[in-house]
C-alpha cells in the first residue's frame, strides 16, 4: 500500500447536464477526475468545450473544485455539449445527449501526448467515441500512455452510440473493463456470445481479451470484481437515493484508486461501493463534502 499522489486522467466527453433541478457539470470522464481528486489523487479532465458562456462556466467550475482543467481544450467552431435529464420516481436518470459538440472534436495534441506520457491511470468511454475524429484521439491517447499507467475502460451505452467494432476494439487496449448488470448481457448478445449469468459472462471476458480484472455494478445491489481468477462479491450500500448521475463514474474513481494503491480485491470493491453510495445520496455528480470532510462522511455509510 501507498499514499503516492497519483495522475489520473479523465478521458473523454464534458458537458452539462440539464437536470430538472438546474444544470449540473458532467460527463463520465469529468466526474471520474473530480472524485478521484476528492480521494487524494490528482484528477485531470482531458476533453473539449465550446469557446462560449457555458464553455467558460465549465472550466470555471473544475477549477473552483480544484480538478486540473490545464488539459481542456476549446472549441471555436462547435458547442459546450449538453444532456438532458429526466430523473424518475427511483432516483434512475434517463440522457438525450446533445450531437455535433466540441467534445466529439478531440485533437491530438502535444500537450495531450506529454499527458499520456506521464498519466498513472486513464479512463475512457464508449460515448466519446461515438464520433470518428474523437474515437482516433482517444485511440491514440490510449495506445501511447505509458507502459505502466492503468488503462480503464468504462462502457456507456447510450442511446445508438456505440457499435461492436468500438466495444472490441476498447477492451482490447485495456486492463481493466467497468459495466453494469444492464450492459454485460448486451454485450455478450453483440459478441454472439452466450450469456447465462454474471459470473460467467465476466469471466468469459477476462479470459477472452486478457484482462487484469473486470468489474460488474448492480446498482443497488453492490457489484462484482473477477482478477486473477478470484470472484469478489459486494452487496452494496444502502442509502437514501438522491439521484444515480455520476455514482457508477464515482465507483470507479474508487476503484482506480484503491487498484493502483495495491489493494487486496474485497477491499477494491468495498472502497468502490462506498463512494458509489456517498454520490448517490447526494444531488448531481459532483456533490461537495460538508464540514466533516469526505473521509467523515464516507465512515458513516453502512
Amino acid at each position: 500500500m501507498t499514499s503516492r499522489r497519483y495522475k489520473i486522467v479523465g478521458l473523454g466527453e464534458l458537458l452539462w447536464d440539464l437536470l430538472p433541478a438546474g444544470k449540473q457539470l458532467g460527463g463520465a470522464p469529468a466526474n471520474f477526475a473530480y472524485i478521484s481528486t476528492l480521494l487524494g489523487n490528482e484528477g485531470i479532465v482531458a476533453s473539449r468545450l465550446g469557446c462560449d458562456p457555458l464553455g467558460d462556466e465549465a472550466a470555471r467550475q473544475l477549477s473552483a473544485v480544484g480538478v486540473n482543467a490545464d488539459s481542456i481544450q476549446r472549441d471555436t467552431s462547435h458547442p459546450t455539449g449538453t444532456v438532458r435529464v429526466e430523473v424518475d420516481a427511483a432516483g434512475q436518470p434517463k440522457f438525450e445527449i446533445g450531437e455535433g459538440v466540441a467534445w466529439d472534436y478531440l485533437e491530438w495534441t502535444s500537450a495531450w501526448e506529454k499527458l499520456a506520457a506521464e498519466a498513472d491511470a486513464v479512463c475512457f468511454g464508449s460515448l466519446a467515441q461515438r464520433a470518428d475524429v474523437s474515437r482516433a484521439t482517444i485511440r491514440k491517447f490510449v495506445s501511447i500512455a505509458r507502459k505502466g499507467a492503468v488503462r480503464v475502460f468504462d462502457v456507456n451505452l447510450r442511446q445508438s452510440f456505440y457499435s461492436k467494432e468500438v466495444l472490441t476494439e476498447s477492451i482490447q487496449v485495456s486492463d481493466i473493463v467497468k459495466l453494469n448488470h444492464e450492459e454485460l448481457p448486451r454485450i455478450m448478445e453483440l459478441f454472439g456470445v452466450p450469456h447465462r449469468d454474471e459470473i460467467a459472462s465476466a469471466e468469459s471476458l477476462v479470459e477472452r481479451y486478457q484482462l487484469k480484472m473486470i468489474c460488474v455494478t448492480r446498482g443497488c445491489r453492490g457489484s462484482l470484481l473477477i482478477r486473477d481468477r478470484t470472484v469478489n462479491e459486494h452487496p452494496g450500500y444502502r442509502v437514501r437515493v438522491a439521484d444515480t448521475v455520476g455514482a457508477g463514474d464515482a465507483f470507479t474513481a474508487g476503484l482506480v484508486r484503491e487498484y493502483l494503491r495495491r489493494a487486496p480485491l474485497a477491499a477494491i470493491n468495498e472502497s468502490a461501493n462506498r463512494v458509489g453510495a456517498w454520490v448517490a445520496s447526494n444531488a448531481g455528480a459532483m456533490p461537495v463534502p460538508g464540514s466533516a470532510g469526505l473521509e467523515r462522511e464516507l465512515a458513516v455509510i453502512e
